[in-house]
C-alpha cells in the first residue's frame, strides 16, 4: 500500500469517529435495555442487580466492539473494491472560483 492522500486520511479519520460515536450510542442503548426493559419484560428480574450489573456490562462491551468492527470492516472493503475518496475538483492546488465580496485568490 503507497502513501495515502489526504483525502484518504480525512476518510479515515471521519470513518473512525463514526465507528466510536456509533458504537457507543448502540451500548448505551444496550445497557438501557438490560437494565431498563429487560426486567420489564421478565418480571422476576426486577431488583436483581447482582444479575443485571455484569449482564448490562458485558453487552455493552460485546456490542460496542461489535459496532466498532462492523463499522471499519465495511469501510475497509470499500477501499479494497475501488471506491475511494474522490480527489477535490480540479485538483490539489486549483483555484477556487471568486465570490462577491470576497478576494479572489490571484489577486
Amino acid at each position: 500500500m503507497g502513501r495515502r492522500t489526504q483525502a484518504e486520511r480525512d476518510a479515515m479519520t471521519t470513518e473512525i469517529g463514526f465507528a466510536l460515536f456509533a458504537g457507543a450510542v448502540s451500548a448505551g442503548a444496550a445497557y438501557f435495555g438490560v437494565t431498563e426493559f429487560l426486567p420489564n419484560v421478565v418480571g422476576s428480574l426486577r431488583g436483581r442487580w447482582n444479575l443485571l450489573g455484569p449482564l448490562a456490562a458485558t453487552a455493552t462491551a460485546v456490542v460496542f466492539v461489535a459496532v466498532v468492527s462492523i463499522v471499519l470492516t465495511r469501510f475497509r472493503r470499500a477501499v479494497q473494491a475501488g471506491r475511494r475518496v474522490p480527489a477535490p475538483p480540479g485538483g490539489p492546488g486549483a483555484a477556487q472560483p471568486s465570490q462577491p465580496g470576497r478576494t479572489s485568490p490571484d489577486s
